[in-house]
């Protein structure tokens, strides 16, 4: 029995799959298997319940799932910390974000940390916010960025920034010659809102209801590019964090406007967004300085990119820098 088995059998169990996990450390679905195989023959306890469908670890197999990882993470952490004894960091980190976080702000992050440390390793990915929270629980992400974050029995938050929530609508709309927008002008209005199983869309609500403004909601879409796309043919207005719009505002197919949020007792409505990391998991030194460069733009401005150009030039240069083919991939942008 030796590391690399353990990682192929914790990525089976965190994948629920064994061709995925196969895929993942370059093997076959059959070598993967056989790779369980061994270690229930050595100790002598069935790990795997191959009949469920997705797979589920037996309760002895959750047992040795959670001891295996702890191991794998502070053997990484080891390594790390090995190959920074001389102030060079070699080491890899995996972010897991929902995509709103921004593929441009992102990018820039990890353009900074790759041109600092150029022998480092980053790979970023972009889920659905609950397979965000998975990714760092199993173990397939070192860190995550969320909204609304909040810690668990699992999973240790800290604020990272606040994003102004912002009136969205189309330049033919009345709204969009405004300097702002009073909460309750919107009873009425026709909204292009979240889908209700959302924390922001519960939040935004919470907020409408405080100030009795009932708009007409004409859309529910759970991700934001599907919400401004609808915006921009003018099918109603949004609620959106500005940051997530500064494209479309610099291409002047959008208009954001100001919330007026006087005499609300919280001021300006704002998204919340954290840096997650699974509780009492060490941290390798690699994984310390991505973290402390995020921190360091907690407040920090950042740049509206000029072109969808230079957007694409900046986000092809961080992703694709010191990442595998296999780890160059994203999802369907959703929203937390």
């Amino acid at each position: 029995m030796n590391l690399k088995s353990l990682k192929i059998f914790c990525d089976i169990v965190s994948r629920r799959s064994f061709s995925r996990a196969a895929e993942d450390n370059g093997i076959s679905q059959s070598g993967a298997s056989q790779v369980v195989s061994q270690l229930e023959n050595r100790l002598g306890v069935q790990l795997i319940e191959r009949s469920k469908r997705p797979l589920a670890p037996s309760k002895e197999g959750q047992v040795f799932f959670d001891g295996c990882r702890k191991l794998i993470a502070r053997y990484e952490a080891l390594e790390d910390e090995v190959r920074t004894l001389h102030e060079e960091v070699a080491g890899r980190v995996r972010v897991a974000a929902i995509y709103s976080v921004g593929l441009h702000h992102m990018s820039r992050y990890v353009q900074e940390f790759m041109s600092r440390h150029p022998k480092a390793n980053v790979r970023l990915e972009y889920l659905h916010p609950d397979r965000v929270l998975e990714a760092v629980e199993s173990g397939q992400a070192d860190l995550g960025l969320v909204s609304y974050p909040r810690s668990t029995r699992l999973i240790e938050a800290e604020p990272w920034r606040e994003e102004p929530i912002v009136l969205v609508c189309a330049p033919s709309h009345p709204f969009a010659r405004r300097e702002q927008v009073a909460i309750d002008e919107l009873d009425g209005q026709s909204l292009v809102g979240f889908d209700p199983d959302l924390v922001i869309r519960h939040e935004i609500d919470r907020v409408l209801a405080s100030r009795h403004a009932e708009p007409h909601v004409v859309m529910e879409f759970d991700n934001i590019e599907t919400i401004k796309r609808a915006v921009e043919i003018d099918a109603g207005v949004a609620l959106l964090p500005e940051p997530t719009v500064l494209r479309e505002l610099a291409a002047g197919t959008l208009c954001a406007v100001p919330l007026d949020c006087a005499g609300m007792p919280s001021g300006a409505i704002v998204r919340p967004l954290g840096i997650i990391r699974a509780r009492g998991k060490p941290l390798a030194p690699t994984i310390e300085r991505f973290i402390e460069l995020l921190r360091q733009h907690a407040s920090s401005p950042d740049a509206t990119p000029t072109s969808i150009a230079e957007e694409e030039e900046v986000a092809g240069t961080a992703l694709e820098s010191k990442r595998p083919a296999a780890a160059q991939r994203t999802t369907t942008p959703v929203l937390a």
